[in-house]
């Protein structure tokens, strides 16, 4: 499932060619993973792209109403927010119009200047939504964090305040958005911190380690455009570099890099981790 990094990346390549251009009109396919599908075919001909955000693991596609008889835009107080999840395999391309059409293509959104915007999705695990600017705040509210922007403080208070493994307040999206699985357990090996580790037991230096593993991780695999472990491409369908720097993720039973122990994998969370049982000693039991 793309990620925080994969996410960024579509982001950035959609910031380059999206804002400023007018939606045409929408064709859609298949609409199960769509929350109300006539509402883009009613709404979005004829809107105007402001900006392209991340939210989390979201893209967040900003719109305004055209210019008006005065020949100004749509106030940020009008604008229509387009949300999009990626799910396990979505794909959202700009391309010419023109251009074949590949399998499993659900909805396309034609651009003045003769180029597409197209979503792909094999598993149609992803998500479509509408949220006009009054329901915004409601949207957010679910979302957690942003892990490249919260303060050392702010993070080893949230953290030593819970008794969750570690691991799974990384993949909970209320507590930090935008983290999954590939960048939980890469940012746990670099700061040498079980995954089942309860979080209320790490000490402050830990959550401090933890913090900067995390931020220097996601950070890098923005650099390489991400970890394409199945079907992931950025806006312009190339793969992400990020996988062939992976240290643990998916590595079991291989060497370490650091140590040379084996890579092991545990359920914590209900999701596969992979961890060095020698960089990242498992927590020690309680004496009865």
């Amino acid at each position: 499932m793309p990620e925080l990094p994969e996410v960024e990346t579509v982001v950035r390549g959609l910031r380059a060619t999206l804002p400023g251009r007018t939606i045409l009109e929408v064709r859609v396919g298949k609409a199960d993973f769509i929350d109300d599908p006539s509402s883009l075919a009613e709404c979005l001909p004829g809107k105007r792209i402001a900006e392209v955000v991340r939210l989390g693991k979201f893209i967040c596609v900003a719109l305004e109403p055209l210019q008006d008889s005065s020949g100004a835009h749509g106030t940020p107080d009008s604008r229509l927010y387009f949300i999009i999840h990626l799910g396990m395999t979505g794909q959202l391309t700009v391309c010419p119009a023109g251009d074949p059409i590949k399998p499993h293509t659900h909805c396309f959104f034609a651009l003045d200047g003769g180029r597409e915007l197209r979503y792909r999705d094999i598993r149609r695990f992803g998500r479509m939504l509408l949220v006009p600017e009054c329901g915004m705040a409601e949207f957010l509210g679910h979302l957690g964090k942003e892990p490249l922007q919260i303060g050392a403080e702010e993070f080893c208070k949230d953290f030593s305040s819970r008794r969750a493994r570690v691991k799974a307040l990384l993949l909970d999206q209320r507590v930090l958005r935008g983290v999954g699985n590939i960048y939980a357990d890469e940012s746990l090996f670099r700061a040498r911190l079980h995954p089942a580790r309860i979080s209320a037991s790490l000490k402050k230096k830990q959550l401090l380690a933890l913090r900067g593993a995390l931020r220097e991780i996601l950070e890098a695999a923005i650099r390489f455009r991400g970890s394409s472990i199945s079907d992931y491409v950025d806006a312009e369908g190339k793969r992400g570099g990020f996988q062939q720097r992976h240290r643990v993720y998916q590595r079991g039973g291989k060497p370490c890099f650091r140590c040379g122990k084996k890579i092991r994998r545990v359920i914590v969370a209900g999701r596969s981790s992979y961890f060095c049982p020698g960089c990242q000693p498992a927590p020690r039991s309680r004496k009865k």
